[in-house]
């Protein structure tokens, strides 16, 4: 069972590859995803890591939440299910 991950405070400057690294010294990433603002497409300072196996995922929690990346202390921690949310 894959467990999904929410990684927030992330340095613009950031990328997939850096943040998928980081994660990989844990166990097998199956995705990340960094997500941009839909109108300037610049970044928003968080995203997603995908992990195979939860014991795994839980010690790149464990071991990455507040730690340094790209100079910000990050956030880890697992991702919530996504509601929906009204469009105003």
């Amino acid at each position: 069972m894959s467990k999904n991950l929410y990684v927030g405070n992330l340095a613009w400057s950031s990328t997939e590859q850096e943040v998928r690294n980081a994660f990989e010294a844990f166990g097998e990433v199956t995705s990340v995803k960094l997500i941009e603002d839909r109108e300037t497409g610049r970044p928003r300072g968080f995203g997603f890591v995908e992990m195979s196996n939860d014991s795994e995922a839980q010690e790149a929690i464990n071991a990455l939440n507040g730690q340094d990346l790209g100079g910000r202390n990050i956030k880890v921690n697992e991702a919530k299910p996504r509601t929906e949310r009204p469009r105003w």
